[in-house]
């Protein structure tokens, strides 16, 4: 079975649970590695939004690193991995990989996957934004990354704030190519 490995960095962002709920959707799936990265502001914002332990997240990584662990095998182009997936992501992080300045196992990760033309998804959680959040993201997707904003959408009747949150990683997903049934598509359901 071909084994799916994709790098999950959580940063400061508000939208914590984002990044929570693509952790746990990823490990429902046998042939998924996951490997985690979380920003010392992600872990703040972990404790102040949700009840989640950190040692939880760490629990559905087949491995964790620390920001600052330049040594860990993601660090390096050599390492294969399939996807990157920053969720939330900060407009620090955001800023940080459009211009190429890596500072943390995040940013570092998510340079890699540009120059190596793997898949990254960055899942920016900001409002309002300034046209220098929005000139760096423009430059990141002409440089082939996926901006899923989390701005959920309406047309499958959300009842609870899961279907929201679960909207927007089933859109992770899909990018991922990874079957699911988290949300009714647009034309699958009763009108």
């Amino acid at each position: 079975m071909v084994r799916l490995k994709v790098v999950v960095g959580i940063t400061g962002a508000s939208g914590v649970i984002y990044g929570v709920r693509l952790l746990e959707e990823l490990r429902k799936r046998e042939n998924i590695e996951i490997w985690l990265v979380i920003s010392k502001s992600g872990k703040k914002v972990l404790e102040v939004e949700t009840n989640y332990d950190i040692n939880y997240l760490y629990s559905l990584a087949n491995k964790a690193y620390e920001e600052n662990d330049f040594l860990a095998p993601i660090a390096s182009g050599s390492f294969l991995y399939d996807a990157v997936v920053i969720i939330p992501a900060s407009m620090k992080t955001i800023a940080a990989i459009a211009h190429g300045y890596a500072d943390n196992l995040i940013i570092r990760v998510a340079d890699i996957a540009l120059k190596q033309k793997r898949r990254l998804i960055l899942v920016p959680r900001e409002t309002p934004l300034n046209p220098i959040h929005l000139e760096n993201m423009l430059k990141l997707s002409k440089l082939g990354a996926w901006i899923v904003p989390a701005c959920p959408g309406f047309y499958h009747k959300p009842k609870t704030i899961d279907d929201l949150i679960n909207f927007i990683i089933g859109r992770v997903l899909d990018i991922l190519q990874i079957q699911h049934d988290l949300f009714t598509r647009w034309g699958d359901f009763e009108k």
